[in-house]
């Protein structure tokens, strides 16, 4: 991992860097059969992993694989930068009542729809999105490989002394979204089992793309003067650009049984400490709030590293990454995380 970084300057070079391909994943897409379909393409980390992807097809000289990036496309200038890049892009309503049939033919899906904000109030309309959903999605592609990004959600909130719940733990998922999230993998868990269809299921907490997520939620809070709570003390975090090497590198290993997978970084962040370390960085003394709960939503990611090796930038280089980026007036999308949030309600 690096414990050092160039900072980055733009958004444009931001997005460049979470699309440069390592050599290890173009390795692994040069062996990938039939075209990739990203279904839900335009949210917060999809188009990156469709540019990851495109570059890293490029990179293993297989232009003869289409990426092909499915959203209703509600920011059409995100559309217009994917096209830009090679990615093909469908609009599709992928709604719990769609026709599934005009989706087009696939040897491997990326699957990143789900609803959570907002759950609490509306939670059949979560259910629908994120379990009904993916049970049409399931039979649609029934004969391919599909990576289905899931949620560290599932697990209980656990000891922070534990070290995290591994994959062999239950789930014990708390509120109305967690449990939606775990009937998401229980219907790609049937179709892997029922039909034989490959899948892998990717427990992510929390990606880190420096305009938005847990690093940017406190560094605004800390340069603001804005009390951090430190209730939920301890969090997991991982670079954004390695979440999605491992969504794409996971196709190959995708399984009957459906494989699953936390994905997150190595090290437990205590927020009392990464609010200070912000504080540092930007020469404030930081405010919290709060005393630390003996608990956290924590995720032990040891699986996933074994299989794909580490991320690139260590939560220091992102902690500093971050700090650089706010400082430097860089764009933070108003999206925030509410990591914070101990009951389930969203």
């Amino acid at each position: 991992m690096t414990e050092s970084f160039e900072p980055f300057e733009t958004d444009d070079d931001l997005e460049r860097r979470l699309a440069e391909p390592p050599p290890r994943l173009v390795t692994d897409l040069a062996e990938l059969t039939g075209d990739l379909v990203v279904l839900g393409a335009g949210g917060k980390m999809g188009p990156s992993l469709c540019h990851l992807a495109r570059r890293g097809l490029d990179a293993a000289g297989r232009t003869d694989v289409d990426v092909i990036a499915v959203s209703r496309w509600s920011d059409r200038e995100v559309e217009k930068r994917l096209r830009d890049r090679g990615v093909r892009t469908v609009s599709f309503d992928l709604s719990p009542d769609a026709d599934l049939a005009g989706l087009p033919d696939a040897g491997n899906v990326v699957y990143m729809v789900g609803a959570k904000f907002g759950s609490a109030a509306d939670p059949a309309q979560t259910w629908a999105v994120n379990a009904f959903l993916p049970v049409a999605v399931a039979r649609r592609y029934a004969d391919a490989r599909i990576a289905a990004f899931s949620t560290g959600n599932v697990y209980p909130l656990v000891p922070v002394t534990a070290g995290g719940c591994t994959e062999s733990d239950q789930p014990d998922p708390v509120g109305e979204y967690a449990m939606s999230c775990l009937g998401r993998e229980r219907a790609f868990a049937y179709a892997a089992s029922r039909h034989g269809t490959p899948v892998a299921l990717l427990r992510l907490n929390y990606a880190v793309d420096l305009r938005y997520g847990v690093l940017a939620d406190i560094a605004r809070s800390v340069r603001a003067g804005e009390p951090v709570d430190v209730t939920t003390g301890h969090v997991n975090v991982v670079w954004q650009a390695y979440a999605n090497e491992v969504a794409l590198r996971s196709l190959l290993h995708a399984s009957s049984p459906a494989l699953t997978l936390n994905l997150t970084g190595p090290e437990t962040l205590s927020v009392r400490r990464v609010a200070a370390r912000f504080g540092e960085l930007f020469g404030v003394e930081p405010r919290c709030s709060g005393t630390e709960a003996p608990t956290a939503l924590l995720s032990d990611a040891s699986r996933c590293h074994a299989l794909f090796g580490y991320p690139e930038l260590s939560a220091g280089a992102l902690v500093e990454a971050q700090a650089a980026w706010v400082a430097a007036g860089g764009t933070l999308w108003d999206k925030p995380t509410k990591f914070q949030r101990r009951d389930g309600r969203f």
